[in-house]
């Protein structure tokens, strides 16, 4: 069991409340002191001083438009000479996200990690292969660092077909696979087709990553390869994986309390729902130093989970659901904002309007962004010389904007 999950499992439920306070409240006062945004925001929410976990409800939220409004380094509540590492993603609006980290960040996240491989049974004896699309390269440094620190053999992410990575599987002998579900799926497939057994590999265990579970994948997964299966849940953005993970008992997601503090919201009203009740997922980091979010909304959908879990650990547990509670796509783990895609749709093919639906489809074990993009008679226009060509230039761009594939296709 992991060094985090011993520590809280071994905390009655004021213990752990309280030691969750005196973070919080650390956070705020770092906050306050070092970031004009947070500190604005507390003086005009009038409150002064946060004596119970409860009053964070008092504060405002966090999205991810205030991430693209103080782009670069409007956030960090350290100075840059403390930053040892800068991870940016594509984000969802014109400029991309960043996230800072001091060396504190990065050992408290790479325990974190490294706890999460030790709940799925990875010890020094095992050899990890990390596969994962490149918008998740943040992810990748992550679980390759975690790896090395529970003494594993840790092959970095590498852009392998799907022949290649079913080789290195086999002849490397690895033991452990972290990847997303749409990728797992495409390997399984791949493996029947050429009639590769999976008793001809050493695979133990697969850690799925960037999305749920959609009530199929894992128990295909654990009765095609006879394979454990591990959830793992965290944000594209910031600050990454590992938030919560699952026990041996597969039931829930038990979230990292030390570290983060948890709230489920009614997205329509912006309050609390009773418990047991599904809801938004709003994250407040505890020791983060760099980079701090406050009643940060995810978009995400849970529940919490008020039973007592099995394993005896005390840490918040959560069921992660399929559903979104804003207006973005969850495509293998990057958000996608379909208002900032309709925007750049209509900058990219030069048009005043369209009409278009959006969906997640599979190609090739790899999660992409399909657009079905209605036919009109601004396409047909003398403006428009070649619409192959400028439908193949809207794809290119938004590829590269929303970092995941994108596929155009014209519907009457």
């Amino acid at each position: 069991m992991s060094e985090q999950i011993i520590k809280t499992a071994n905390m009655d439920d004021n213990d752990k409340a309280q030691r969750q306070l005196e973070r919080l409240q650390a956070t705020l006062n770092r906050a306050c002191k070092n970031v004009p945004f947070h500190r604005n925001r507390i003086q005009e929410a009038g409150l002064s001083d946060i004596t119970r976990l409860e009053d964070i409800e008092k504060l405002p939220f966090m999205d991810r438009t205030h991430l693209a409004t103080h782009y670069p380094y409007g956030l960090f509540a350290v100075p840059l000479r403390d930053i040892v590492r800068i991870h940016t993603a594509p984000g969802s609006g014109a400029s991309p996200s960043i996230s800072g980290y001091t060396k504190t960040d990065l050992m408290i996240w790479k325990k974190m990690v490294a706890g999460a491989y030790a709940e799925a049974n990875v010890t020094d004896r095992d050899i990890i292969l990390v596969h994962l699309p490149s918008g998740l390269a943040n992810w990748a440094r992550d679980y390759k660092d975690g790896g090395e620190a529970v003494g594993a053999s840790v092959i970095p992410n590498a852009p392998l077909s799907v022949a290649k990575t079913l080789m290195v599987l086999r002849d490397y002998k690895v033991t452990t696979l972290v990847t997303t579900p749409a990728f797992a799926r495409h390997l399984t497939a791949h493996m029947f087709d050429r009639e590769c057994h999976p008793n001809e590999l050493n695979l133990k265990q697969i850690i799925l990553v960037g999305a749920p579970d959609d009530g199929r994948t894992v128990s295909e997964l654990r009765d095609s390869l006879h394979v454990d299966v591990w959830l793992n849940y965290g944000l594209s953005e910031i600050p990454g994986p590992a938030i919560a993970h699952e026990c041996r008992y597969h039931d829930g997601l038990h979230i990292n309390d030390d570290h983060i503090l948890s709230e489920i919201i009614d997205p329509a009203t912006d309050r609390p729902v009773p418990a047991g009740e599904k809801g938004e997922l709003v994250l407040t980091t505890l020791s983060a130093r760099a980079f701090p979010l406050i009643r940060f909304r995810t978009g995400d959908m849970a529940k919490f989970l008020s039973q007592a879990c099995p394993c005896g650990a005390a840490s918040t547990r959560i069921e992660w659901l399929a559903e979104q509670a804003d207006n973005y796509m969850l495509i293998s783990g990057i958000r996608v904002s379909q208002t900032q895609v309709r925007v750049n749709l209509k900058t990219a093919l030069k048009l005043p309007s369209i009409g278009c639906t959006m969906k997640k489809s599979c190609r090739s074990g790899t999660d992409i962004l399909l657009i079905s993009l209605a036919m009109d008679d601004h396409l047909f226009s003398d403006e428009i010389k070649n619409l192959q060509q400028l439908i193949a230039y809207a794809e290119e761009t938004l590829t590269e904007q929303n970092g995941i594939k994108v596929k155009i296709r014209l519907t009457q």
